[in-house]
């Protein structure tokens, strides 16, 4: 046999951590492992239509919004003990979303902290890629608001690079590059109400496609 599979490596930022997409295999091989939702692509079917597909089918979950990049492929031919299968996997980076429900193949789908979990399959290493992605484009790109709603704070902007980073930035460091740097963010001219304190200003996503100057982490290889 020779097949293709996608899977997903879903992000979001729940209650301050980085929280990634995962199911409980509801059948064999690694039957009641955690994995990746993911699965076959069919015959007359797009890879990114499969990996909305499969996203929606063992989890309940309408295809990602945000922003959703093919990750890379990984062919390793003993990575699947049913025999020779490459997936493509993407990474989608994305507000929270409600619990997720599982479904076709999956006996649970939940949000887990980011870490190694011993997931199915080479689920682990596609996992660190898609994590290691993502704290890259955070560095190069204004994706960290792909995390939040269309309407932000600058603490909140912060709060993501902290949870993807695994770092505490300093916050008015961080107030001064986040707007000063061009097309980053935009104020709406709005404040938060109804929250105790003094109201923030709230911001939406701006038109830049690349960060100049970058905002980098302490531990940056860049």
């Amino acid at each position: 046999m020779f097949a293709v599979t996608v899977d997903l490596v879903v992000l979001t930022v729940r209650e301050g951590e980085l929280h990634a997409l995962l199911v409980q295999r509801g059948l064999e091989p690694h039957l009641g492992r955690w994995a990746l939702p993911g699965g076959f692509v069919l015959a007359d079917e797009d890879l990114t239509a499969a990996a909305r597909r499969e996203l929606g089918e063992e989890t309940g979950l309408d295809g990602p919004g945000g922003h959703l990049e093919q990750l890379g492929s990984y062919g390793a031919p003993d990575r699947d003990p049913r025999g020779r299968v490459v997936t493509v996997a993407y990474l989608a980076l994305l507000p929270d979303l409600p619990t997720p429900t599982a479904g076709t193949d999956a006996a649970e789908a939940a949000w887990l902290p980011v870490g190694r979990h011993g997931l199915a399959f080479d689920h682990d290493r596609i996992l660190a890629d898609g994590v290691e992605r993502a704290r890259s484009k955070l560095e190069y790109t204004p994706l960290a608001t792909a995390f939040c709603p269309p309407e932000f704070t600058i603490a909140a902007l912060r709060q993501v690079y902290e949870a993807v980073w695994g770092e505490q930035l300093d916050p008015r460091n961080f107030h001064r590059k986040a707007t000063t740097t061009p097309g980053f963010v935009e104020p709406t001219g709005r404040s938060t109400e109804g929250e105790p304190g003094r109201p923030a200003r709230l911001y939406r996503r701006g038109d830049a496609t690349l960060l100049n100057p970058p905002i980098l982490r302490r531990n940056s290889s860049s």
